[in-house]
């Protein structure tokens, strides 16, 4: 059986990461308390929790590592020289956070070049803490975890991911082309989740058209030890730019690949 490795990073950011759920879960319990703001919109919204839980990763950081790159979901990217950059999405569904459901969670992931070294993504909600290293595969609450190897589109549900900057056309007609194809689509709000649940079985696929790395690389390095497939996201490098997102167990890839082409065809 695989274990973690000894990396002084990646038990900072188990460190950390359960500092700021405490400290969300504070917000979290006084939500009429909350100073909001809207980014793109009424659904694109941030608050004093993700503003304040993203301070508090940042400086817990930078005292024990002040030569690593941070991006972080409402701060940007501040550079380093140390070759490590940390992503972080401080409260990854944040509408659902605010609107008082359990569908929320710390985001945090070392991405060095084009590899990312780890990824933990925590729930406080559930009490789940999903932990995965490149090489030393995925884990929840300490134990191991894998994709089910089994599901297809048709025996698992897929998650689908969207938001203001993909069109609703193509959001209903990716639908409609996994109904139509036997499947059935899940969201909750939170991608970094989502992801999560492919990692330990829970779901066979997840398809965004576009999605930030802050939402994602955790998500992305937890499927991957945990024997699924993602697409080459920001395979440039570029940690600022979004990209799409296809992830699956083995037994989906290929049916699911082929609804995004013809989806992504239509679209075009």
């Amino acid at each position: 059986m695989s274990t973690l490795p000894d990396d002084p990073r990646l038990d900072l950011a188990r460190t950390v990461a359960a500092e700021a759920a405490v400290l969300a879960s504070a917000y979290f319990a006084n939500l009429a308390m909350l100073a909001i703001e809207e980014k793109r919109g009424g659904q694109d919204v941030v608050s004093e929790a993700d503003r304040e839980v993203e301070a508090l990763i940042y400086r817990r950081i930078m005292e024990t590592f002040p030569d690593d790159g941070f991006l972080g979901e409402e701060t940007g990217l501040t550079p380093g020289t140390s070759g490590n950059v940390w992503v972080v999405d401080p409260i990854d569904g944040t509408s659902c956070f605010l609107h008082g459901l359990p569908d929320w969670c710390i985001s945090i992931a070392l991405v060095q070049g084009d590899e990312i070294r780890f990824g933990i993504i925590h729930q406080p909600t559930s009490g789940e803490v999903f932990v995965a290293a490149k090489g030393h595969g995925a884990f929840l609450n300490d134990a191991p975890i894998r994709v089910d190897a089994s599901a297809t589109l048709q025996t698992g549900l897929l998650a689908l991911g969207a938001n203001g900057r993909i069109p609703p056309r193509m959001v209903a007609d990716f639908a409609r082309r996994l109904l139509e194809a036997g499947g059935m689509f899940y969201r909750n709000g939170s991608g970094a989740l989502m992801l999560a649940y492919v990692a330990c079985g829970r779901l066979a696929a997840y398809y965004e058209p576009h999605i930030n790395s802050w939402d994602c690389m955790a998500g992305l390095c937890l499927i991957r030890e945990a024997g699924g497939w993602t697409n080459d996201f920001a395979a440039d490098g570029d940690l600022l730019a979004d990209d799409r997102i296809i992830a699956a167990t083995p037994g989906a890839r290929e049916e699911l690949l082929a609804l995004v082409a013809a989806t992504e065809a239509a679209a075009s």
